[in-house]
């Protein structure tokens, strides 16, 4: 076995999940995720846990949602599984990344309205989400897969402590400001920032942070003002997405467009009343992440990149006294803004990133 994949199951294992002896571990695998999960399931083993191994596909969801008739229905046993759980790792790693695209958008939003408690009680769990570098998502990026498989491991394998420092500034300064705006060619866009608490996602739980790789600083605006182009394509419900730009008054969206499948962002947006609110301002500070490669879990890390997610606010953003302030969705969807040239982003005011560098990085 690639001992790259084995460092990657112990960086997943130990420092992102914090696994222990005893610990009850749901582990969700992906179709091509197989040898990262014989590696995961020998860590798991020399730490004494005990975990429960699922199978996850997107080719499954499609053939189960377009043969479903009816209304969809909670999944107890599902949940039952997920409210026993310490620790949830999913395994990513599917064969086509757009297998979901030719699901009708009313099965889909249906779905994810049935599907709330499940994902509510796995998020409740010391969940960890990551990605096993394949040949599809080789594909997606336009790389070859030897290339794909560096490009992972350099954002995955890296020195997590050290980064957890630097993220540290920005987090700090997030969590004693009170607006953030965010400047450039068709984008000025202000967000209100105050009472909330920035995360410093340095892939681990015991930062509130879920995702391997990681490398951002996320908190949960509000009282957004203005418009913002969100200029890196993605794929959104199995679909290419370019040149989305949202214009919001008084904190909601009221006016959108896209220059390629504007109907998949209809969908999103009338999902339900919280899909027109943003729940997540994050700012990319993994330098190991290069390029674009059409995957949000890489991208929306990038250095050099801000993401604004339309939907659900994560409630670690939010302490007891404020918890009942935080946008609710069936949805969380990330889009990306490239503020690499001709950008700043403020924090009342101050200029902390001008085109895609730090206020404490040499090239500032």
């Amino acid at each position: 076995m690639d001992e790259r994949i084995r460092e990657h199951a112990r960086i997943l294992v130990e420092w992102s999940a914090r696994i222990e002896a005893g610990d009850d571990v749901v582990v969700v695998v992906g179709m091509d995720a197989h040898d990262l999960a014989v590696a995961v399931a020998e860590q798991l083993g020399e730490k004494g846990a005990t975990p429960v191994f699922t199978y996850s596909s997107g080719e499954l969801t499609r053939a189960y949602q377009l043969a479903h008739d009816g209304e969809f229905e909670e999944a107890d046993h599902e949940l039952a599984l997920y409210e026993n759980a310490d620790a949830v790792l999913a395994l990513r790693g599917g064969r086509n990344t757009s297998a979901t695209a030719d699901v009708p958008s009313e099965t889909r939003q249906q779905a994810a309205r049935a599907d709330q408690a499940v994902r509510e009680a796995r998020m409740d769990t010391d969940w960890v989400s990551t990605v096993h570098p394949n040949r599809s998502l080789a594909q997606q990026a336009g790389m070859a897969f030897e290339e794909y498989q560096q490009f992972a491991y350099d954002a995955i394998v890296r020195d997590w402590e050290d980064l957890a420092e630097r993220m540290a500034l920005v987090k700090d300064v997030l969590d004693d400001g009170s607006e953030v705006r965010i400047v450039k060619e068709d984008t000025d866009l202000t967000m209100a920032i105050d009472g909330r608490v920035a995360v410093n996602s340095a892939a681990s739980v015991a930062y509130d942070s879920h995702n391997l790789p990681s490398g951002e600083v996320f908190t949960a605006p509000y009282a957004t003002e203005g418009e913002v182009l969100f200029d890196v394509p993605m794929t959104l419900n199995g679909k290419r997405v370019r040149d989305v730009h949202l214009t919001f008054e008084d904190g909601d969206v009221v006016d959108y467009a896209a220059a390629q499948n504007e109907s998949v962002l209809t969908e999103i947006l009338e999902t339900d009343d919280g899909a027109r609110r943003l729940g997540e301002l994050g700012i990319g500070m993994n330098r190991g992440i290069d390029r674009f490669t059409d995957n949000i879990l890489f991208d929306e890390k990038m250095g050099d990149t801000v993401h604004l997610a339309l939907g659900r606010a994560y409630d670690s953003n939010f302490t007891t006294e404020n918890a009942d302030e935080a946008n609710d969705s069936a949805v969380h969807v990330d889009m990306i803004t490239d503020l690499s040239e001709d950008s700043r982003m403020e924090v009342d005011g101050e200029v902390v990133q001008r085109d895609g560098q730090f206020w404490f990085e040499d090239d500032f």
